[in-house]
């Protein structure tokens, strides 16, 4: 046998590591599906119980408890490596959706909101470590291009799939379904699940022991972001009836949530230092970036273009397509650089949200502005999955759980943060708003995307 053979290079779908792709990717669809069925079916709750009012808070109350749940997973992970977070997170993805599909009210609701966002949390953080531990490094880019993959069916065809078994069986079956799908998606894990188990425990030095205790200390400021992250979110909800006490609330919100990522995020965060520190930077200014604009592109096209909500939502369909285009693009075995990459994928979301703001300022050339939303989303899927293989290439066995906590949480907070800001500057204007209100809103977004793709730079992978 020749030597070509004998050494030919790991595959994604053969071999040991066709398990665990295949339980990697049935999690990740069968959450994403979840995800999106809650949007769909929530409305249909809300009514049925009469609880109006308790909107915004069933949708608030799984980002609240994310943010805690990606702290602990963090710590938890690191210490006791990716099987007992991992358990954890899908009883309570099955709990969640036991206590949603069972309810008798919106308590129940609310309360399997919780669970479901504290189970994400968990599930993200270990299902990375436990990549970072099963698949070779070479293997993870693609891996990465297929989590984004498996958004695209759940965001295509979820909202009508999750509306047809509304209609016809109703809408508890929507999470009831999601109950006799989790096991064989379990069952998929076990092989890698037992191979981790076997892995030896890190050895720990002494400023490892110090990095530990110090991330357990700071699990308080993430529970006291996640509180100003859901006062913040509910805010905002309420902004144009009660202005003064909500705005007070909101600027209450960001001075907490600033103060927790001071006490949250690795030491050098704030300074821009290089390496990991500088990628957390990164990490948090792309999704604000992103998301800053995403959230408000229908609302935008209805408004101000007069199209139908089925037409508005075709943004949803750009985003799905075009992030997970780039994100198989930076999969391929292209020799680049993956900071190279990187860099590639934030000019193009500058150069992309710079040419979405045209939906704001003018109504003759929209198609340029959807073409400029779809450079902005490639943009978004070679970054994003670059910056998860980048965390992993940063980290080892002692710090993954805590550092891929980290990157989601600068995530989670600056996306939160960009929300609420621009959300006060629309509903400020509510009653009519301008052009301009928009048009400020995607060109902030491209400045974030600047100003994170001037800090990529920092970012050095020296192992």
């Amino acid at each position: 046998m020749s030597s070509t053979e004998t050494s030919s290079p790991p595959r994604l779908f053969s071999g040991p590591q066709l398990p665990l792709v295949l339980g990697v990717i049935a999690l990740v669809t069968l959450a994403a599906f979840e995800n999106r069925a809650v949007g769909t079916s929530l409305p249909t709750m809300v009514r049925e119980f009469d609880a109006l009012g308790a909107f915004g808070l069933a949708n608030a109350a799984p980002n609240a408890s994310f943010l805690v749940s990606l702290a602990i997973a963090g710590l938890w992970t690191d210490r006791r490596g990716p099987i007992p977070a991992l358990r954890a997170g899908a009883i309570a993805f099955g709990l969640a959706q036991l206590l949603v599909g069972t309810a008798t009210g919106m308590p129940m609701v609310i309360a399997g909101r919780l669970l479901s966002g504290l189970a994400e949390g968990l599930l993200d953080v270990a299902l990375m470590v436990l990549i970072a531990r099963a698949l070779p490094a070479v293997l993870r880019p693609r891996m990465f291009s297929l989590f984004a993959a498996m958004w695209i069916l759940p965001s295509v065809a979820g909202p009508l799939l999750t509306g047809l078994v509304t209609e016809q069986a109703g809408w508890r079956w929507v999470f009831l379904g999601a109950l006799f799908l989790l096991p064989p998606s379990w069952l998929l894990l076990q092989p890698a699940m037992r191979n981790s188990s076997r892995t030896p425990a890190p050895e720990r030095s002494t400023e490892d022991a110090a990095e530990l205790a110090a991330w357990r200390a700071a699990l308080p400021w993430a529970f006291a972001a996640s509180v100003a992250l859901f006062s913040m979110t509910l805010a905002g909800d309420h902004l144009e009836a009660h202005r003064v006490v909500a705005g007070l609330t909101i600027v209450v919100s960001v001075v907490v949530l600033g103060t927790a990522a001071v006490r949250v995020m690795p030491q050098g965060t704030f300074v821009l230092r290089r390496g990991f520190p500088a990628l957390v930077v990164v990490r948090g200014l792309t999704g604000a970036a992103f998301a800053g604009t995403g959230a408000y592109l229908p609302l935008l096209l209805t408004l101000q273009h007069d199209f139908s909500p089925s037409r508005a939502g075709i943004t949803l369909s750009i985003t799905g397509v075009s992030w997970a285009f780039g994100s198989w693009l930076q999969g391929r075995e292209h020799g680049i650089q993956r900071v190279t990459v990187l860099r590639t994928g934030l000019t193009l979301m500058v150069a992309g949200l710079a040419g979405t703001s045209l939906l704001a300022w003018t109504s003759d050339i929209i198609w340029l502005g959807l073409i400029g939303w779809t450079i902005a989303g490639i943009g978004m899927g070679l970054s994003s999955s670059s910056l998860s293989v980048l965390t992993l290439g940063l980290s080892d066995d002692s710090n993954s759980g805590r550092n891929v906590s980290a990157a989601q949480m600068a995530s989670t907070m600056s996306i939160s943060t960009a929300l609420a800001v621009s959300g006060t500057l629309l509903a400020i204007n509510a009653a009519d708003p301008d052009a301009w209100v928009f048009g400020a809103i995607i060109t902030a977004s491209a400045a974030v995307a600047l100003a994170s793709l001037l800090t990529a730079g920092r970012i050095t992978v020296t192992r």
